[in-house]
């Protein structure tokens, strides 16, 4: 009789998180990430160093990965690995190392696309976690990413809407840099907006057609805000900490609820999933629970681990494909720029 307990080892090196994860089928057995924490001298990725540290981690980051799950390479059934989007630098650890293991085990190679990964990692096991029913809405709301996605099947996707300029969490971090708050500062708006009043400032929307985004414009307001009032008063910000962070987090919600009722209203689809890092927000995880009660949404937010860059996801569309068939050879490339449904 067949062994029906698949193993797929995982890897994301997409930007500046090393990660492994070993899944039997869906369930998750192990899910390592190392953090490069020396970005935070630069107040941001560096692309050449976020690479090389890759390289210092992925050796003992899926061996960790590997003896957390108690499973012997020997045992795997396939490898899955980021291909896309991401830093193309960091993109090729990952992938050179996936195609050398799985040549050297001779056993499939998968690839999977990051932001698709972000939102199949709803169908992660887990006994706290719900997954949606297709048809569903997926929000992806990351550093690099803002998308409004529909989701027909697991490998069905269309994106309805999409950042035209700066992602979401690229204006969370860099108005924290504005503010003198360290990297990432996305986490920290956050902290202090629980502390203040959203109704204290005021920054204007953009105006965007569609269930496209922008947020170029309210960077450069916050700019513009922050030097204005500075001039007046040097302490301003320190002084004011909580309430501009409240102020700044309810202008980003707004603009993202905004698009995110459009698109119900365009499809009348009321399931609604988010992922990427952004959705461990607070803020974003409390309107959702809102929109479920005031305008009969039914949301799904996944557990904390899986927000951010992670394996597990990896691991979760590499079961999904390798269930249906799908594999990759060893002429396949890393690619920078990977668009959903591509």
């Amino acid at each position: 009789m067949e062994n029906l307990k698949k193993y797929i080892l995982a890897i994301e090196s997409s930007c500046d998180d090393t990660s492994a994860a070993v899944l039997c089928n869906t369930k998750v057995l192990s899910n390592v990430v190392a953090t490069q924490e020396i970005h935070k001298e630069y107040g941001g990725v560096v692309p050449e160093l976020a690479s090389r540290a890759h390289q210092q981690n992925i050796v003992p980051v899926v061996h960790q990965a590997l003896a957390k799950a108690n499973i012997d390479k020997k045992q795997l059934s396939a490898i899955a690995f980021t291909r896309g989007p991401g830093l193309m630098g960091s993109l090729l650890v990952g992938t050179s190392f996936a195609k050398s293991l799985a040549l050297g085990l001779d056993i499939p190679l998968i690839e999977v696309n990051h932001m698709e990964a972000h939102i199949l990692a709803h169908f992660i096991e887990d006994k706290d976690q719900t997954s949606p029913r297709f048809p569903f809405l997926a929000m992806t709301i990351s550093g690099g990413h803002t998308q409004i996605v529909k989701v027909t099947d697991y490998f069905t996707m269309e994106v309805l809407g999409q950042t035209l300029d700066d992602a979401v969490g690229e204006a969370f971090d860099k108005s924290a840099k504005l503010m003198g708050l360290p990297y990432p500062g996305g986490p920290l708006i956050d902290k202090y907006a629980r502390l203040g009043n959203p109704d204290t400032f005021t920054f204007p929307k953009p105006k965007v057609d569609g269930l496209n985004f922008s947020f170029s414009g309210l960077k450069t307001s916050i700019l513009y805000f922050l030097q204005r009032e500075t001039q007046k008063n040097p302490d301003f910000v320190s002084e004011n900490m909580n309430d501009i962070c409240a102020s700044v987090q309810f202008t980003i919600l707004e603009i993202l609820m905004e698009k995110l009722q459009l698109a119900v209203d365009q499809t009348g689809i009321r399931q609604i999933a988010i992922g990427g890092g952004v959705a461990a927000n607070s803020g974003i995880r409390g309107r959702l629970k809102d929109a479920e009660e005031k305008l009969g949404w039914q949301t799904f937010i996944p557990k904390f681990e899986y927000c951010t860059d992670n394996a597990a996801m990896i691991g979760i569309v590499g079961y999904l494909k390798f269930e249906r068939g799908v594999f990759t050879d060893q002429s396949i490339a890393a690619k920078a720029r990977y668009a959903i449904g591509s």
